[in-house]
């Protein structure tokens, strides 16, 4: 009777404990809904195809804390490794006569795994708590009832090979391998090729020309492509009739796979662009987070203080503030380090009387925030520094001015850019406006949403869509004035 009420009172706290958690995650039907959005936006007879973020090895028998695909995480809210995704364009029929239009395969329960791993969802959880209908086991997914090669596109982001093969039969490893294997995947396929071949293939007569100054650009930054018989000759074809026969033979070409690695970058690039109600409560909870750290940081600072101590408050903020994660490797830079653009080292032991550079953002429920501020250590600015923060300053509110909706997405980079020229011509520091890129070497602004640096079209903007405005000028030590 004893071990009965035991057992009631130890299932009872795990219910309770099971139920504490934040109630502000993306809802299913946020997923669900995105999921449709991407339906409506394929081609026909077309199947999209996402698989789950690799687990990466960090030394010996210790992998890195798991963080989801982004583009995985927006259509399902499953935030397991080893999973994969299939969208059809249209309805599908299984062999009892029952349609449907999707299907994810997910990790299988295991309980000696979950005592060291955790729970994991499994077929009944994500059925019930994420919202799907065809639910399966990885291990399912050789046995997968769809016949890849009768769709007119088969589109997925392709592989980077950085995943390894672990134990059983159904990690991300051996799902990518069977997808390769029923796709007809080619030994030699480049998705940045394809995508090439595409643009050639929806090129008419009255664009060929510009088509072929776009597709000459490639080969100078990726090598492979320097040899392509069809790239060379489109390129190098003296009138349009000489461009047209190549595109023909282009289209033989691509009509010997079905595989596409550019609907499903398109798709996902316009839809992240802009943010929903739903995202836009999570992305603002992530800048007010990481905007208590750099409050908490400037209260706190002092010329004693480390980088990596600096850098513990902020992501100590973060913690408590409820943010699971970074969004990217914290750069606390003092003196010289806050002009190395991605410095992460944090080593410094004294930041002393310099400026420190803090280009810090929490990740809340999957989005991120990307602040930067820059302030003394000591708590008042040198007549100097002082002189060159007042531009940045003013560049930054000009990028902010210009970022209206209708405007260019390199809007607001111009308008920082001219203040900067402005500015460092009036102190001295450059004489001509074109020098202004020796200290201002970086883009103004990109987008920010699950990624910090987030997919996005480079359209003009949109309504509600999120970027930053992160003008900046660095001096290294030996050009100080």
């Amino acid at each position: 009777m004893k071990l009965s009420v035991l057992w009631i009172v130890i299932l009872s706290t795990l219910t309770v404990s099971s139920q504490n958690l934040p109630k502000d995650y993306l809802s299913s039907e946020f997923h669900k809904e995105r999921r449709d959005k991407v339906r409506e936006m394929m081609s026909h007879n077309s199947v999209l195809v996402f698989f789950a973020n690799a687990e990466r090895n960090r030394a010996n028998d210790v992998d890195y804390i798991y963080h989801q695909d982004p583009n995985f995480y927006y259509l399902t809210g499953y935030k397991e490794p080893n999973a994969v995704l299939l969208i059809f364009s249209e309805m599908q029929r299984d062999a009892n006569g029952q349609e449907y239009d999707e299907m994810i395969y997910v990790q299988e329960r295991n309980a000696r795994e979950e005592q060291w791993t955790g729970k994991r969802l499994g077929v009944e959880g994500v059925t019930e708590k994420l919202g799907f209908k065809r639910v399966y086991n990885g291990s399912e997914f050789s046995n997968l009832p769809i016949d890849l090669s009768s769709f007119d596109k088969v589109s997925f982001f392709d592989f980077e090979n950085d995943y390894r093969d672990k134990r059983g039969d159904a990690d991300l490893f051996d799902l990518i391998k069977t997808f390769k294997i029923k796709a007809n995947y080619p030994s030699d396929y480049d998705p940045i090729k394809q995508n090439l071949y595409a643009m050639i293939q929806s090129a008419t007569p009255e664009n060929t020309e510009n088509v072929a100054k776009t597709v000459g650009r490639y080969p100078d930054f990726y090598e492979n492509l320097k040899g392509d018989e069809f790239l060379k000759d489109f390129v190098n074809a003296t009138d349009d009739s000489g461009r047209l026969e190549v595109k023909e033979k282009v289209n033989l070409a691509l009509a010997s796979n079905n595989l596409d690695s550019k609907m499903i970058s398109e798709i996902m690039a316009t839809l992240r662009e802009t943010k929903t109600p739903e995202e836009m409560k999570l992305l603002k909870k992530a800048i007010e987070i990481s905007a208590v750290g750099q409050i908490e940081v400037m209260k706190a600072m002092h010329p004693y203080m480390s980088e990596t101590e600096i850098q513990g408050v902020h992501e100590y903020v973060y913690k408590k503030y409820g943010a699971e994660y970074e969004g990217y490797p914290s750069i606390v830079g003092g003196g010289n380090n806050g002009c190395i653009l991605h410095y992460i080292e944090n080593n410094k032991m004294e930041v002393g009387n310099d400026l420190v550079l803090m280009n810090l953002g929490a990740e809340y429920h999957g989005y991120t925030a990307d602040v930067t501020r820059t302030i003394p250590a000591n708590g008042k600015f040198s007549p100097e520094q002082k002189a060159i923060y007042d531009i940045v300053y003013d560049a930054q509110e000009a990028g902010i001015k210009a970022s209206v909706v209708g405007g260019e997405f390199q809007a607001p980079g111009k308008a920082a850019l001219k203040v900067v020229e402005e500015g460092l011509i009036r102190l001295g520091i450059i004489k001509e406006a074109s020098e202004a890129r020796t200290y201002f070497p970086h883009g103004t602004s990109h987008y920010l949403g699950l990624d910090v640096h987030d997919q996005g079209t480079y359209r003009p903007f949109q309504a509600n869509t999120v970027i930053t405005v992160e003008p900046g000028i660095y001096i290294p030590r030996r050009q100080r004035l």
